[in-house]
């Protein structure tokens, strides 16, 4: 292993290489993939001097701690979490040195869920169809991060801009999630539908990359049985026999038989990431999709 490399102390719950996904195979089969949260991802990359598609790590509610094999500039975005270099505070939010034989980590998230770690250079992990994206739905790209697990990094570019300050969008008490509905909205009475936009609902501790898991009313269905498989869009609100919405992420599988009763589009899906477990959803209309096919009879 070379040594312009991190070695991992401390894993966290889930922590993962994502980069921008791996986009045109899902007629294969391959979700895209990639950053949840993609501005915070490209965020993180620009603080380091980096391109919007070099690799980072996300992290899920509990940080990581990882030992770095050369001087490398890191920045920390996302879920606001505590950041130490050596047990000594680092900035969050910025540009960071950290030296040679240094341990850097990331504490638990104040708010939110998804931290994003940038190394000037990127995260080296080896590709796969273009991206090296973990999906923990097909496998595919890198493994999540083992304790004692050696990772490359790339060649370190020029020194970063300097920065005074970065946005943050914070994270709000509610999610509020526009989308149009359908193309399966006629599955669902109107009694359903006003459930959906008027529910109380909240996000469950069930969630992951694959999805944003409901808890709440049920939708009451107009239909028994099951759709044939059909394609499934990224931010698809599908709607399983229990009856409570589940909304698609990156790693979502590709088809599905369950009826989708809305769409939200990509733009609003970096909140999702960031939602905690028991915060409320709240789903609003836009208007509706049809997929270009006719609902069976």
């Amino acid at each position: 292993m070379t040594d312009s490399a991190f070695a991992v102390e401390r894993a966290g719950a889930l922590t993962t290489v994502q980069d921008l996904g791996r986009t045109g195979h899902a007629h294969l089969g391959v979700p895209r993939s990639g950053a949840l949260d993609q501005p915070a991802h490209r965020l993180a990359n620009r603080l380091v001097g980096n391109a919007d598609g070099a690799a980072t790590l996300e992290t899920t509610l509990t940080g990581c701690a990882v030992r770095l094999r050369r001087t490398a500039t890191v920045a920390v975005t996302g879920a606001p979490c505590p950041v130490t270099v050596d047990g000594r505070p680092a900035a969050w939010g910025a540009p960071v040195r950290v030296p040679d034989g240094a341990l850097l980590e990331l504490g638990a998230a104040t708010h939110g869920v998804r931290s994003y770690l940038a190394f000037d250079g990127g995260v080296g992990a080896e590709p796969v169809l273009g991206s090296r994206a973990t999906d923990v739905l097909s496998g595919l790209g890198p493994a999540p991060l083992a304790d004692g697990a050696v990772l490359s990094l790339g060649p370190a570019g020029e020194a970063p801009p300097g920065v005074d300050g970065v946005p943050h969008r914070g994270v709000p008490r509610e999610l509020v999630l526009p989308m149009v509905l359908g193309p399966r909205d006629d599955w669902f009475t109107r009694a359903g539908l006003h459930t959906l936009t008027t529910g109380d609902f909240r996000v469950s501790a069930a969630s992951n990359r694959i999805g944003l898991r409901t808890e709440g009313p049920a939708l009451e269905r107009a239909r028994d049985g099951e759709l044939p498989s059909e394609g499934m869009a990224l931010g698809a609100i599908q709607v399983p026999p229990d009856g409570r919405p589940v909304l698609f992420l990156a790693d979502h599988p590709t088809t599905g038989g369950y009826p989708v009763v809305g769409v939200v589009p990509e733009r609003c899906l970096a909140a999702a990431a960031q939602a905690a477990p028991g915060t409320p959803v709240r789903f609003t209309p836009l208007g509706r999709v049809s997929w270009g096919r006719p609902n069976p009879a």
